[in-house]
């Protein structure tokens, strides 16, 4: 009889100090609701495509109840989707500007990536391109100047008059802005040629060309099974020293070597560059968590892509500044 005097008289004081039940009780453990939940939008470089597709494949795995929508358009698109607030986070294959900063533009750089000119296997000079090389002031002549018009021409065979074929993207993109630079400080505007859209459509139009040229992105180049060219395409030898040989650092043969040679500051930079992706304003919520995974447990997808992973002091820099 007094046990049940004593709970009614705990009762009563807890129904008049308002009091809930379990404030009696151990707090909680974290509970299903704080699990992270939303949508997260993404559009831009056709570089980081593949990339970016299998990080949102693996993120969503840890997180069931976060989706993405992810679309590829090139640089220029991912920057202004993500300035005007159309996606969570902008794809872009190139340095963001000072102008674009000034508007909102929150940047870190997530790997590294290279551009790579591209020629049909069937090329009338293939064997010559491939044990000379092609010097940077000969690229030049065929995309920016338009001096050089033959493939005789580029190897120093005037009797070989079958004209080449100059493509290039159409569509604002990293590739075409990195490649620019390469070719004496350029921008994408200055590059001639037939303009085709994104990275892929540009790939398959020197496929299909014997007296095609163009070029492409690390990830589209090289088919990721076999880590091999992709069929009907040849990665030209840049010759970097200007010798008139292709060396054995710029005759690339697999994606792996293209890696290991950007890795080791080989492969010239531009056209090798940083790859970066863009919000506008400094992330918070579900896309700074998803960054934040990138720079640390996405990493190890990296590789597996066929992109090559930055220095760890490079990573800590990123977190430190979306922290």
């Amino acid at each position: 009889m007094k046990k049940i005097t004593r709970l009614l008289l705990v009762l009563g004081i807890i129904a008049l100090f308002g009091l809930p039940l379990a404030a009696c009780a151990s707090a909680p453990q974290q509970s299903a609701s704080n699990e992270l939940e939303g949508n997260i939008t993404i559009s831009g470089a056709f570089a980081l495509y593949p990339l970016m597709t299998r990080w949102a494949e693996e993120f969503q795995k840890a997180n069931p109840k976060v989706t993405f929508d992810v679309s590829a358009g090139g640089a220029g698109k991912g920057m202004a989707d993500a300035l005007g607030g159309a996606v969570d986070i902008g794809m872009v294959s190139r340095p963001v500007t000072p102008e674009e900063e000034a508007k909102g533009a929150f940047w870190i750089g997530v790997v590294k990536d290279a551009v790579f000119p591209v020629v049909n296997e069937k090329n009338p000079v293939i064997q010559d391109i491939l044990k000379q090389g092609i010097k940077k002031e000969i690229f030049e002549g065929i995309f920016v100047t338009g001096e050089i018009k033959t493939w005789g021409q580029v190897v120093g065979k005037p009797e070989i008059t079958d004209e080449i074929h100059v493509y290039t993207r159409s569509d604002a993109c990293g590739a075409a802005d990195i490649w620019a630079k390469f070719l004496g400080n350029k921008k994408q505007e200055d590059l001639q040629g037939i303009g085709v859209s994104g990275d892929p459509g540009l790939l398959d139009v020197v496929i299909k060309d014997p007296l095609g040229i163009g070029y492409n992105n690390l990830g589209y180049v090289f088919d990721n099974a076999t880590g091999k060219p992709l069929a009907g395409a040849v990665p030209v030898p840049i010759d970097k020293d200007g010798n008139g040989q292709a060396g054995a650092d710029e005759l690339i043969q697999s994606k792996a070597q293209a890696g290991d040679l950007i890795v080791q500051g080989k492969y010239p930079e531009p056209p090798a560059r940083l790859e970066n992706l863009v919000t506008k304003g400094k992330p918070t919520g579900l896309e700074l968590a998803f960054l934040q995974w990138i720079l640390t447990d996405g990493q190890k997808f990296v590789g597996e892509a066929g992109y090559v992973q930055l220095s760890q002091d490079r990573l800590d820099e990123a977190m430190q500044k979306i922290k």
